[in-house]
């Protein structure tokens, strides 16, 4: 079967089309502006797809976005970004944009992170887990879950970069979050790191310091994550992730603050408990085609 494969992130949306295997054939990048000078270029792309004399027809399409949005399929707006702060696509109707635009095909919908969890457990480091976590750490952060085998939304969604932090001694940053300042995205995203500290993380990358206090911080949001919902497995991606002298530290302070109070064969083998991301940064976009394939298995 031919999919399509919609990943949205702030500064780009990755277009793709693959199978049911998540394999991706081809893939296409177009700039994140505004929906009305980024929709119809996405929606072009795609429609290109329905119809194509030179092979197979795309026939379900699936969307991981940025959020926060609707996943709730019985909502009147399931499939609309919510109150993102991408002020441009605040209230704008993706799902419904994308299935009028292309026929009502069927599309599969859920968050990025969702989606990047979801070909990890059926492609990657957690295949076979029912109970998994899947952590971003880059521009933003971002958290996806699975519990039971079923990715968890609830009332709405997981938004585990906003758990409220305890500030390390000795930090005096107050936080990049506009509405919480020191929760996990406001002391340990990308962001936050460059305004700390005055330099990229890539310029940062030989501070130990740095690393250090990140750690501390994801360890902090991983310790209540574990508590919370128990996980199989924690993974770990995103662009700040990429600076791997962070696995061990995080790993190290993970253990710290349960200090034994849980002891499974999972946490004994923290190496294995805490992995980064398996898919080599397709996990998004892989997803995605799963995604598609799981509507399309409703719908037949």
């Amino acid at each position: 079967m031919l999919y399509g494969a919609l990943e949205t992130k702030g500064r780009r949306m990755l277009c793709a089309v693959g199978n049911e295997n998540g394999q991706i054939l081809e893939r296409v990048v177009i700039p994140t502006t505004t929906p009305e000078e980024t929709m119809p270029k996405i929606i072009e792309f795609f429609k290109s797809k329905l119809d194509d004399s030179e092979g197979e027809a795309m026939t379900a399409l699936g969307v991981a976005s940025f959020g926060p949005v609707d996943v709730r399929e019985n909502s009147k707006t399931y499939g609309t970004i919510l109150h993102t702060p991408k002020i441009a696509w605040r209230n704008f109707p993706l799902l419904n944009t994308l299935k009028e635009a292309l026929n009502n095909i069927p599309v599969g919908f859920d968050t990025d992170v969702n989606a990047a969890l979801l070909a990890e457990t059926t492609w990657g480091a957690a295949r076979g887990l029912t109970d998994a976590a899947y952590v971003t750490v880059g521009t933003g952060i971002g958290m996806g879950a699975m519990s039971g085998g079923k990715l968890t939304h609830g009332m709405l969604h997981p938004e585990a970069g906003h758990i409220k932090m305890s500030v390390v001694e000795g930090d005096n940053y107050k936080g990049h979050c506009p509405s919480h300042g020191a929760c996990f995205e406001g002391m340990a995203s990308g962001l936050a790191i460059a305004e700390r500290w005055g330099k990229s993380p890539k310029e940062l990358a030989d501070n130990p310091e740095v690393w250090d206090l990140e750690a501390k911080y994801i360890a902090q949001a991983l310790t209540a994550i574990v508590y919370i919902l128990s996980p199989q497995k924690i993974i770990l991606g995103g662009g700040i992730m990429r600076q791997a002298q962070l696995f061990p530290l995080v790993r190290k302070y993970l253990l710290e603050n349960i200090n034994e109070y849980i002891d499974t064969k999972e946490l004994r083998n923290i190496n294995s408990y805490v992995c980064p991301a398996s898919l080599n940064g397709n996990e998004g976009v892989i997803g995605a085609l799963k995604l598609a394939d799981m509507e399309a298995a409703k719908e037949a």
